[in-house]
């Protein structure tokens, strides 16, 4: 453990001076349009988002209105972030929530959070952390599984459990920043298919690094295997049915 901690610490002090003001690229101006723009963002791009709250926040500018909101004109103010029609219902459903029972006010607390239609534990420690301040939990997305898996802190693949591994070995007051910045990373670096290897500050401290760039064919074996495939096959050869060799032949008596 106190390995990983010691790892943990300098992965961050790197992705501080690489990522000094990393925070999280969705635009929002309270912790409600936080909430709204994270519950879009599922299975969609924060430009794509960002494009489309820019309008959506003109229109409804509070809980009340989403909560208010006609669900056909939510589903054609949404479409573009894909999902429309789930989220469309997961927005005005939150909202309605919101106004009934936070009076339209966003909770404080992990588990209200939680407790809202649409809200996961990602999504709760989105906006606590950047919105809020409030360091509930660690971020984990896409990007938070794939590096904290490569970087060695973590064997799961499950967000609970990852989640729970990283809060044992990142200090509570840095988990936000800490999530945010391998968001940033696995943006720009270290991508899915083809992580940037050699131009990362964390290759030399990566157990990873070796393996993933390693593992790709070199491009001598390419070109083997293409003039392989590109060369003709040579035709075999016809079979033709001959006589038996006379010495094969026994002698007639």
């Amino acid at each position: 453990m106190s390995d990983l901690k010691a790892r943990a610490k300098e992965v961050h002090a790197r992705l501080k001076k690489q990522y000094p003001d990393a925070r999280v690229e969705l635009d929002y101006s309270n912790p409600f349009q936080l909430l709204i723009a994270t519950i879009l963002a599922a299975q969609s791009t924060d430009v794509r988002v960002n494009i489309v709250t820019k309008s959506l926040f003109r229109k409804y500018p509070d809980a009340r209105s989403f909560a208010e909101a006609d669900l056909v004109e939510m589903e054609t103010a949404v479409k573009q972030t894909g999902f429309f029609r789930n989220k469309a219902k997961a927005v005005i459903n939150c909202s309605k929530a919101l106004v009934e029972k936070h009076g339209g006010e966003v909770p404080r607390t992990i588990e209200e959070l939680v407790a809202l239609p649409g809200v996961g534990r990602k999504t709760a420690n989105v906006v606590l952390g950047n919105a809020m301040g409030i360091e509930a939990g660690v971020i984990v997305d896409t990007h938070v599984t794939r590096l904290s898996g490569r970087l060695g802190f973590t064997k799961s693949t499950d967000a609970v459990e990852i989640e729970q591994d990283l809060m044992k070995i990142v200090p509570r007051g840095e988990w936000t920043g800490f999530a945010n910045r391998l968001i940033l990373h696995g943006r720009r670096v270290c991508f899915a298919r083809k992580p940037d290897c050699p131009n990362c500050v964390l290759n030399d401290i990566c157990p990873s690094a070796e393996i993933v760039t390693d593992g790709r064919p070199s491009p001598a074996k390419s070109k083997v295997r293409t003039a392989r495939s590109a060369k003709p096959s040579s035709p075999r050869p016809s079979r033709t049915r001959t006589s038996r060799s006379p010495r094969a032949r026994k002698p007639s008596k």
